[in-house]
């Protein structure tokens, strides 16, 4: 059996579930009730509230927290110091009684030092770029960056910018516009 890896300086709540292969690293904390799926890596430094569920696949770069109310679905990717909020209106003598929703989709990449302003629904496969401060839902496969942050393309799968023709110049997968952003075109075999 291939167990989870925990640094001796991560704090672990009861009540958590970390998946086979997975690596927490120095000076983490996994608040009460956290799920973690199988092959992540927790950087340096990570907090993780209460109730959060991250998928198979997740890479949390170094000093990442991620607040109740956030969902993070297969493969996302979060870089170093990035910032999810959970309250958006937040004043200290009035604690809110329950905390914004975001859900951030099966292979969207969130840039370092960036912000996620909630509730937000963060598209799949899209990108955001390093600094931005995320107001609004992003749709799949869009290339968002700057603050406010505002799309400024579309990116492939494997993460290349597409051309005006929703193509890949690298891999050569090809995408069609719907209304929630871009989905692969499936060759027809």
């Amino acid at each position: 059996m291939n167990k989870a890896m925990i640094h001796e300086s991560a704090w672990i709540d009861d009540g958590v579930e970390i998946g086979e292969q997975t690596k927490v690293w120095h000076f983490c904390h996994i608040q009460q009730e956290a799920s973690i799926g199988k092959n992540c890596t927790i950087g340096q430094g990570v907090n993780i509230g209460p109730k959060v569920h991250i998928s198979d696949r997740v890479k949390i770069q170094n000093h990442v927290s991620v607040f109740e109310g956030v969902i993070l679905e297969e493969d996302v990717f979060v870089g170093p110091s990035a910032v999810f909020t959970n309250v958006h209106n937040p004043r200290s003598p009035f604690p809110a009684e329950q905390y914004e929703k975001t859900i951030v989709h099966k292979g969207c990449s969130i840039g370092a030092n960036s912000t996620i302003v909630c509730p937000r629904e963060i598209g799949e496969w899209s990108m955001i770029g390093a600094g931005s401060v995320v107001t609004k839902d992003i749709m799949s496969h869009a290339l968002v960056a700057g603050n406010p942050a505002r799309q400024i393309g579309w990116v492939c799968k494997c993460g290349n910018k597409l051309n005006d023709h929703l193509q890949c110049p690298i891999c050569q997968r090809v995408y069609i516009r719907k209304d929630t952003g871009l989905y692969e075109i499936e060759d027809e075999i």
